[in-house]
C-alpha cells in the first residue's frame, strides 16, 4: 500500500511515538510511507526567517530496514505566523502528494492543521482517511487563545473521517463525545518490541556511568518534561527525605527542563537527581533497567487526563513497578493488576516508595510481566494493517 501520514510535529526530532513504531514497521513489511510534518521546535534552528522545505528519504530511526520518506513544508519562523504559513504550505504539499503519490489511504496522528487538510483533500479525491488520536489534540496547542479554534477544527475533522482510531479506551470515549460515530471508532493500543525491551538486561554498566551504586534505590522518569509532569514535586519531596540512597534519574528534556535543573541546584541535590538529557533510543532499555521503580507523576489536567503515554508499556515490559497519579485514561486501560500503583498527587511519590516492601515490589514485577505479555508490536501492526485494509474496502 501507499500510505500518506500527516502530523503537526517533526518526524525526526521527537519520539518514538505510536506513529513511528507503526509506520516504520509497516515500511519494513513493504508498504510505501511518506510523512508530512511540521518542525514545532524551529526556535532551536539557526538564524533565518524562513524554515525551508526539507525532504529526507529512507529514514529508519528505530527499526533497521524501514524506509520512510519525510517532507517538511516551508514556513515562516515567527510566532503565530508559523502556524498560518504552515497551513498554506501543508495544504499545497498534501494536495501535490495526493495527486502524484496517489496514496491508498491517508492517516493523520494527533494533529490539527495537517489533519484538517488531509481530511478535506481526501474527501475531494475519494481517498479513505483515518484520524488517529494519541492525545487530546487541542490541549497541545501552545498558544492558549488558539485552543478553542483548534477544538472546533478537530470536531470538524472527526466528522469527515472514514475511521477514528485511539490509543486507549478513554480517548475513544472522548472522540465519541465530540462527534465520532461509535461504529466508526476503534482502539489500537501501544506495543512493545520484546527483543529490545528485555527485563533480563544487566544494568550495572549504566548505573556506573551515572554514578549510581548497587545500594541506591533509583526512581526513573523519561520523556518530554512539562511543568505538569510532576517532577518538581518529586524533587522537593526527595529533598525532605534523609536517606541519600534514594535517587532520581531523569531521561529527556523539554519545556520545564532547565527549571528542574535550577531547582535541583537550589536544593543541593545534584548527587541525588541525575539528568541525562536526550539519549538514543537504543539506550532506553538499559536506562530503564537501571531503575528500581518508574514514575508517571503527572497532573490530572486536560492534557493528561485521557491519554496513555507509550512509555508505560516500556516500563512494564522491563518488569518495573510503576507509580502513577490517578489518571483516568491510564486507570481505565491498565486497571489495578498491571504492576502500577496509583497515587492521588505527585507529592505522594516519596511516601508511596517508603511503603513498598521487597515482597510487594516482587509482586508488582510479576503483575507487570503478566499484563504486558500480549502487547507485541508484531501483532498490533498486523491488526493495524488489517484495519487499514478494511477501511479501504
Amino acid at each position: 500500500m501507499r500510505i500518506l501520514v500527516l502530523q503537526d510535529a517533526d518526524w525526526q526530532q521527537k519520539g518514538p511515538h505510536q506513529q513511528h513504531h507503526l509506520m516504520e514497521l509497516l515500511s519494513k513489511k513493504g508498504h510505501d510511507v511518506i510523512v508530512v510534518g511540521f518542525n514545532q521546535l524551529w526556535k532551536n534552528e539557526s538564524r533565518g526567517i524562513v524554515s525551508e522545505q526539507k525532504i529526507v528519504s529512507n529514514i529508519s530511526r528505530f527499526y533497521m530496514g524501514s524506509k520512510v520518506t519525510y517532507i517538511q513544508p516551508a514556513f515562516v519562523k515567527i510566532p503565530l505566523l508559523d502556524y498560518v504559513s504552515f497551513s498554506f504550505t501543508a495544504r499545497a504539499t498534501i494536495k501535490y502528494l495526493v495527486r502524484r503519490f496517489r496514496p491508498d489511504i491517508v492517516i493523520s496522528f494527533t494533529s490539527i492543521i495537517t489533519s484538517y487538510w488531509g481530511m478535506k483533500i481526501s474527501q475531494e479525491e475519494n481517498i479513505p482517511y483515518i484520524y488517529y488520536w494519541t492525545d487530546v489534540i487541542h490541549t497541545l496547542v501552545p498558544i492558549k487563545t488558539l485552543q478553542p479554534i483548534a477544538r472546533l477544527i478537530e470536531r470538524e475533522t472527526i466528522k469527515g473521517s472514514s475511521k477514528v482510531m485511539a490509543i486507549n479506551e478513554a480517548l475513544r470515549d472522548y472522540t465519541i463525545a465530540i462527534g465520532a460515530k461509535p461504529e466508526h471508532t476503534v482502539v489500537l493500543p501501544g506495543g512493545i518490541d520484546f527483543d529490545r525491551f528485555d527485563p533480563h538486561i544487566i544494568s550495572s554498566n549504566t548505573r556506573e556511568k551515572y554514578q549510581l551504586s548497587s545500594e541506591d534505590f533509583v526512581l526513573f522518569f523519561m520523556g518530554w518534561i512539562y511543568e505538569f509532569s510532576g517532577l518538581k514535586e518529586v524533587i522537593v519531596g526527595l529533598s525532605k527525605e534523609s536517606d541519600v540512597r534514594l535517587k532520581l534519574l531523569v531521561v529527556g528534556e523539554g519545556d520545564y527542563f532547565h527549571e528542574l535543573q535550577d531547582l535541583t541546584q537550589r536544593l543541593n541535590l545534584q548527587e541525588r537527581v541525575i539528568f541525562t538529557g536526550w539519549r538514543p533510543y537504543e539506550e532506553i532499555p538499559h536506562l530503564i533497567a537501571s531503575a528500581d521503580v518508574c514514575l508517571l507523576p503527572a497532573y490530572n489536567n486536560d492534557v493528561m487526563r485521557d491519554i496513555v503515554p507509550i512509555k508505560l508499556y516500556e516500563y512494564l515490559a522491563m518488569a518495573k513497578p510503576v507509580i502513577c497519579t490517578r489518571l483516568p485514561g491510564v486507570m481505565k486501560e491498565f486497571g489495578y493488576d498491571s504492576g502500577i500503583t496509583y497515587i492521588d498527587k505527585p507529592e505522594d511519590v516519596i511516601s508511596c516508595i517508603k511503603q513498598l516492601s521487597d515482597s510487594k515490589i516482587l509482586d508488582l514485577k510479576k503483575d507487570a510481566m503478566t499484563f504486558i505479555k500480549d502487547y507485541n508490536w508484531d501483532s498490533i501492526v498486523s491488526e493495524f494493517e488489517n484495519l487499514i485494509k478494511s477501511v479501504r474496502a
